[in-house]
């Protein structure tokens, strides 16, 4: 097995793992992004895709981070947003006693670096679209402080002077102003905070994460949009369009990926290091 099907099988492992304590709970999550392509186009995850992404409401989001803890097996660690050695405003499932170092030099070196997915929250949208805006403009703010936090790093210097600047700002007022807590009636939600850097393809209607159908994915059955349709074409466009060899490239958010050692052994890998993707050799 090569290292990318052997990391994706610990994502999948992830994924199950996740969807066991959500229908514990009985909290509702849908695949994301390009999971739910993949759920859609190819039955399971994208073949040359490396990465897992779900996606909840606000509030079921919040549920799942207070229980989810107790109940989680051993061999998996919730990498909470607001806990300790996390800055980001969306939440990570890792497993233990792996590594993905991404391309950057983490400012906390307690942060867990074990292979993961991505939860992240979906958050209300005003129905007026110049709140809107405003909200989506708070959230770079936001944002820009937390990736400054984690230790991105960038060759923009617009961008060094913009998060530069706001981590001068205090993150409490944008981050309210982004969420709209109480808007929970509102036609439109957003994922401003978590999974996209775009204002359009972050907007979405209500109903298209609250109406749900069934899809199998591997060898389960999973949560996705039922206007699954709507959804990815407005992330994708021509999204059963297979892409060419060329675009089928792994987006190399890794520098590093083990699926059998602790990052804890790869503590010194970066000192002095480019970034060249490595992997161990499985034979």
């Amino acid at each position: 097995m090569n290292i990318l099907k052997e990391h994706q099988a610990i994502l999948f492992e992830l994924l199950t793992e996740f969807d066991r304590v959500c229908k514990k709970h009985n909290i509702p999550y849908v695949l994301m992004c390009g999971s739910a392509l993949g759920a859609v186009r190819h039955k399971g995850i994208i073949p040359w895709d490396d990465d897992l992404d779900v996606s909840m409401l606000r509030s079921d989001y919040e549920h799942f981070l207070k229980v989810a803890p107790a109940d989680l097996k051993e061999q998996y660690y919730l990498q909470a947003e607001g806990s300790a050695h996390w800055t980001m405003n969306f939440s990570k499932l890792r497993k233990n006693n792996t590594t993905y170092l991404e391309k950057f030099h983490p400012k906390d070196k307690k942060m867990h670096q074990g292979i993961y997915i991505d939860i992240f929250p979906c958050d209300n949208a005003s129905d007026k679209e110049w709140i809107r805006k405003l909200q989506f403009y708070a959230s770079r703010v936001a944002l820009a402080k937390s990736l400054w936090k984690r230790g991105y790093e960038t060759d923009s210097n617009k961008k060094k002077i913009f998060m530069a600047c706001c981590c001068l700002l205090p993150a409490k007022p944008f981050l309210k102003l982004a969420m709209q807590k109480k808007k929970t009636k509102s036609e439109y939600v957003q994922t401003f905070l978590a999974c996209t850097s775009r204002y359009r393809k972050g907007i979405y209607k209500r109903s298209w994460f609250t109406e749900t159908i069934e899809m199998d994915f591997e060898n389960m059955k999973v949560p996705i949009s039922a206007h699954y349709d709507e959804l990815l074409t407005v992330l994708y466009g021509d999204y059963m369009k297979l892409p060419s060899e060329e675009e089928k490239k792994i987006k190399e958010h890794a520098i590093l990926i083990d699926t059998e050692r602790d990052y804890s052994e790869y503590e010194n890998y970066r000192d002095g290091m480019k970034f060249e993707i490595y992997t161990r050799n499985i034979h």
